[in-house]
């Protein structure tokens, strides 16, 4: 292997280029997070025949400039990848690979408008971020708070990172998120972070998905069920144009299968660096089939579905444990980061719990609450839990979604709560735990409840709380037979 160090518009540039003489197919990882950091995946692409091309993104790390965190990457990249193949190395076919911020990048080339001499070959996208308002707010409009000042305290107006920078502030006062405004962050962690109070203005979710399907090259997407983008992945997945795409889902986090869910098995102990590369060259050689095509594993199971795969649509109605009547309090909030229960204290949520599932359960899909409650503030965020009792005593997070709600006070109304995707066998014996309340903090900014920007708002008031116990379904899909499990490097390959 050959290494190459270089400036392509005057960003620092590694290039790792295969044994023999080529010329090789490229990949190119366009990345915030020090290029230095991928020297072992260059090499890996390197010793299977591709020319390994990793560039720090425009004012991170090596590379000169200003760093404005999504602003820069299509015309930073077309640039890098007319560069790439003006050389002779290069056979002129090119994958735009990354994860997280980079496969952001990487989306840009095949998506936004740059011209085609720039465009990749093909698109490997892991965990996705897709964009500002796709990473800031939930689908329905309420904030990331804790993983976005996580992310931008790590990495945010500035040219290197310090990943445990909110958690060293944090442990200096664990307050530090209660403190208002939301905006006056950058002021307690003690540095400029210019940008942080623009990333909330930030509304435009779905315009790299709505150009999706103009999109002319094969996608492989990747994401874990654990993970912050797990919607965004499948909806990239679902809406791509190009002549194939394939998704793996794993119950993974953001770290793919390096970071695994307490439902994972042997089973979904995935080579992901081999199966990249083999997909790589299908997709470069036209080999893979047309059409959609993956696997996602199912948790607690130890085996993989196609991807696609829905439960049909089941409902089930928990009983009341307390709290039908409770008070949203700003003060007190119900914690994102916090299982416990305590059914004496007075009522911060609205509990309700099944009986004990009479045999295993497979559910795979989009699970949903419906309910009528009323509140009694102008603006209130209802938050549901799902949680999973198992038979020896445990609790485990399962699902949770958040809606934002703007009615006459004190009027009840009928809506729906969206808790995302989850692929789960539930052994029998489990109860399930639904808590429906009014924040999930610090996962989720706190409503002040007076219709004002949670970002910006300096006063925070409690709200008082009504649900209509026998109103709440429960709405689970469910795959009504055994499942026949797949191959997942079959499925991607194919």
């Amino acid at each position: 292997m050959t290494a190459l160090g270089t400036a392509v518009a005057e960003l620092a540039t590694d290039v790792l280029l295969p044994a023999g003489d080529g010329p090789f197919p490229a990949v190119l990882i366009r990345t915030p997070y020090d290029r230095t950091r991928h020297r072992a995946e260059a090499r890996g692409w390197a010793r299977r025949g591709f020319a390994a091309v990793v560039q720090d993104v425009r004012g991170r790390f090596a590379s000169p400039g200003e760093w404005h965190p999504y602003a820069n990457e299509a015309a930073d990249g077309a640039a890098a990848v007319r560069w790439i193949r003006r050389q002779p190395w290069s056979d002129g076919r090119l994958v735009a690979a990354g994860a997280s911020y980079a496969a952001h990048c990487a989306l840009v080339l095949a998506l936004d408008d740059v011209p085609d001499d720039a465009r990749p070959d093909a698109v490997l996208a892991a965990v996705p971020a897709l964009g500002p308002a796709e990473t800031a707010r939930e689908a329905s409009g309420v904030e990331r708070l804790l993983s976005r000042a996580g992310w931008w305290a790590a990495h945010g107006d500035r040219p290197d990172s310090d990943e445990s920078a909110l958690d060293k502030a944090l442990a200096v006062d664990p307050g530090l998120l209660t403190h208002l405004p939301l905006t006056g962050l950058p002021e307690r962690l003690g540095r400029g972070l210019p940008s942080w109070a623009g990333l909330w203005r930030h509304r435009d979710r779905g315009r790299l998905v709505a150009r999706a399907a103009h999109a002319a090259v094969p996608l492989l997407a990747v994401g874990g069920h654990h993970d912050h983008f797990t919607e965004d992945t499948v909806a990239l997945w679902h809406a791509w144009g190009g002549p194939s795409a394939r998704l793996l889902l794993g119950p993974w986090g953001h770290g793919l299968s390096a970071a695994p869910g307490p439902d994972a098995g042997p089973a979904h102990r995935v080579n992901l660096g081999e199966l990249y590369v083999h997909w790589a060259r299908r997709a470069l050689t036209g080999e893979l089939a047309p059409g959609r095509h993956g696997a996602q594993g199912l948790g607690g199971a130890g085996l993989w579905l196609p991807a696609g795969t829905e439960g049909a649509p089941r409902t089930r109605r928990p009983r009341l444990v307390h709290g039908a009547a409770f008070i949203a309090d700003p003060d007190r909030p119900v914690r994102s980061d916090d299982l416990t229960v305590t059914p004496d204290a007075p009522p911060d949520r609205c509990l309700l719990v099944t009986p004990p599932l009479p045999r295993p359960l497979d559910v795979v899909g989009t699970v949903s609450v419906h309910l009528r409650a009323a509140a009694h503030t102008p603006s209130a965020d209802w938050a549901a839990r799902l949680v999973a009792l198992t038979p020896e005593g445990g609790a485990e997070r399962l699902a949770a979604g958040i809606v934002r709600r703007d009615e006459p006070v004190g009027r009840e109304a009928a809506f729906t709560v969206g808790l995302g995707r989850i692929a789960r066998r539930l052994s029998a014996g489990t109860r399930l735990r639904l808590e429906i309340a009014g924040h999930h903090f610090p996962a989720h900014a706190r409503n002040p409840h007076t219709g004002e920007d949670p970002m910006t708002a300096g006063v925070l008031h409690a709200s008082r709380r009504e649900t209509d116990p026998d109103s709440v379904v429960l709405n689970l899909p469910v795959l009504p037979s055994r499942p026949t499990p797949v191959d997942p490097a079959e499925e991607i390959l194919r």
